[in-house]
């Protein structure tokens, strides 16, 4: 009887009739084109048919077997790679496809980077060959115990001894220990370790050196080296397939060459000489880290807004009258207030990541002219653009979960291991040089009204006034720490003009394919007015606005999510992604929800045996002595 109605439901092939867009089109929108889609889609299927790739038992396993399953899909998809002779593109989709983080995220995304960006050309060609055979294996070792955001106070020490011509690589104190580099506890072989760079005495700060860790021959830790696993971290599965390490160094030797010295350099004397490239260099690294973290989180929101709005569609609560069936969850603007703003901005995010991998390949290109005029801009857009979206992205996939009820506090809904994995009439609102306008003079004021309280600000502790003491670093500290809250508004603030001016460009592009331009308008308008909705205080405060304007603009997105409603299903569909990387029961192609929890709960290891172990043992006592009891 019960599947007899979920057939009459139809799943969703119904609501894919419902689209007003060309479903195809609007894929190739998503990859950015159609070779990229072609080649994503490829290995997306590569990856889900073969078994060794399977991923659903994966929050069952002990914390020795995830991590063993780890190292054995990490060496298949490397085997799978050279076989198929795949470009370092294709290489890169099938490895994040598999989707089970590895020491290799770190390898090809921070090691090799970070020696092509701050390394010299002798140094390229020693160690980039090793690395791209994966001869070695690297990590990225800069965080410490004792810090993390604060590069300039890391503790390990790089001093160089010119009667060996080598540096002295040591951890002076406990919180000097490296803590956190993926790849580090149990897997790599070097690291690329930030450290104090210090010459007859003299400290130049944090520079980068290569070394290596472990044996080529039998893999343990070099002399002087201690190394191993920081232990369990949030969730079940999730990132505990990672091998995030400790390290500390007892006056470990290393050759002067081992220096990454693009920026600047030791000379065999022990005198530390800057190089005509700018220091600020080493950011075109983290440039090219940060915009790949953008593009992952719009890959993460993808996924849960695609679980919570399929799933959504085949929930059904209350409504029922004279036996029909009851109302589809997602049909209440309550369920599509919290859905489709999400649903926008994974959009949003992933036309801003298109953005940023242009800004990369453009900064780049000028880096190797010697012009660095942009690196400056790019470093903060990118550092503020991760810091948003990484932290929309985790409340995001946290308010997919609970628009998924109770089924999504299962671990095979697919959300509480992407979230541990990866902890916005008069007047036409739906006009993009009207919604642009706004945001700009929001960023503008609020900039404005911060810089006049920097020109007014005094210290407490004698009552001087800011611009005496402006050359001081202990008040511009001290000035900082005061002001961080409205610097914090003010960088979203401006970081969300990115966001939305960014999707404006997009939909002046010329976008073919029937009804997917106007699609991409509506969601680019719900992102837009759904950030003015969330922040209207700041818009009304600072004149951009009228309360009156604010409320019709709020009219203006219920309407919206009428529009989105009919091609929400279809909207999530043009993420192409398989059921194998949703990973999620809730979120299944098919839409046959119910048959699959069902099927899932006879799967674990619990339900092994009718009668648990433990009966005989615990609860026989308890039910006899009951029994006992209640005949007294």
């Amino acid at each position: 009887m019960e599947e007899k109605r979920m057939e009459a439901l139809g799943y969703h092939a119904e609501e894919r009739r419902k689209a007003e867009f060309n479903l195809e089109e609007m894929k190739i929108v998503w990859a950015g084109s159609r070779r990229i889609y072609e080649i994503s889609d490829r290995m997306a299927r590569l990856v889900a048919s073969d078994p060794v790739f399977r991923k659903d038992n994966r929050t069952q396993l002990t914390r020795k077997d995830l991590f063993k399953d780890t190292l054995r899909k990490a060496a298949h998809a490397w085997n799978r790679i050279i076989e198929l002779r795949l470009s370092e593109e294709e290489a890169n989709m099938l490895r994040s496809y598999v989707d089970q983080p590895a020491f290799t995220d770190l390898h090809w995304g921070m090691f090799i980077p970070a020696i092509k960006g701050q390394g010299t050309i002798e140094q390229h060609e020693k160690w980039l060959p090793m690395a791209y055979k994966m001869q070695i294996i690297g990590c990225y070792a800069q965080t410490e115990l004792g810090h993390g955001s604060n590069v300039q106070g890391l503790e390990t020490t790089a001093t160089f001894d010119p009667q060996t011509d080598e540096f002295d690589i040591h951890s002076p104190t406990l919180t000097s220990s490296k803590w956190w580099p993926g790849g580090l506890g149990k897997v790599s072989t070097h690291a690329v370790v930030y450290a104090r760079l210090i010459t007859d005495g003299q400290d130049h700060g944090v520079h980068g050196f290569i070394v290596q860790l472990r044996s080529l021959d039998d893999h343990l830790p070099l002399p002087g080296i201690t190394v191993g696993d920081i232990g369990m971290k949030y969730g079940s599965g999730a990132y505990n397939s990672m091998d995030n390490g400790l390290l500390r160094f007892d006056h470990v030797r290393i050759p002067r060459n081992q220096m990454l010295m693009r920026v600047s350099q030791v000379t065999r004397e022990g005198k530390f000489v800057q190089s005509d490239v700018p220091r600020q260099l080493v950011y075109g690294t983290m440039v090219y880290v940060r915009q790949t973290i953008v593009s992952d989180a719009s890959r993460a929101l993808a996924r849960a807004v695609c679980i919570a709005t399929r799933y959504s569609a085949v929930r059904r609560q209350f409504g029922s009258q004279n036996g029909a069936p009851e109302t589809q969850v997602i049909d209440y603007k309550t369920q599509q207030s919290r859905l489709f703003p999400l649903l926008a901005s994974a959009y949003a995010f992933r036309f801003v990541g298109e953005w940023l991998k242009w800004l990369y390949t453009d900064v780049t290109q000028r880096l190797q002219a010697n012009d660095f005029s942009t690196l400056p801009e790019a470093h903060a857009c990118t550092a503020g653009l991760k810091s948003m979206t990484t932290s929309v992205t985790a409340d995001g996939i946290e308010e997919c979960r609970k628009l998924c009820g109770g089924h999504g506090y299962l671990a095979n809904s697919g959300l509480p291991e992407l979230f541990a994995v990866f902890l916005p009439t008069s007047q036409d609102w739906l006009k993009p040089s009207v919604i642009l306008e706004a945001f700009e003079a929001r960023a503008v004021r609020m900039s404005i009204a911060c810089s006049k309280r920097v020109g007014n600000f005094s210290n407490p502790e004698d009552g001087k006034s800011f611009i005496p003491r402006l050359r001081e670093l202990s008040f511009l500290y001290y000035l900082f720490a005061e002001l961080s809250p409205d610097l914090l508004l003010v960088a979203t603030a401006h970081c969300q003009l990115i966001v939305v001016s960014k999707f404006i460009e997009k939909l002046q592009q010329d976008i073919p394919g029937k009804g997917v331009k106007r699609q991409l308008e509506i969601l680019c308008n719900v992102y837009a007015l759904n950030l003015l909705h969330k922040y209207l205080g700041d818009f009304v405060s600072t004149g951009c606005i009228t309360p009156k304007q604010g409320a019709l603009a709020n009219e203006q997105l219920r309407l919206l999510y009428s529009q989105v409603r009919p091609n929400a299903i279809a909207l999530v569909d043009a993420f192409s992604y398989t059921d194998h990387y949703l990973g999620s029961v809730l979120g299944c192609y098919d839409g046959n929800v119910y048959q699959k929890l069902y099927q899932e709960a006879w799967k674990d290891p619990l339900n092994e045996t009718v009668v648990p172990d433990g009966y005989l043992e615990y609860i026989q006592p308890i039910l006899k002595q009951h029994i006992r009891t209640a005949r007294l």
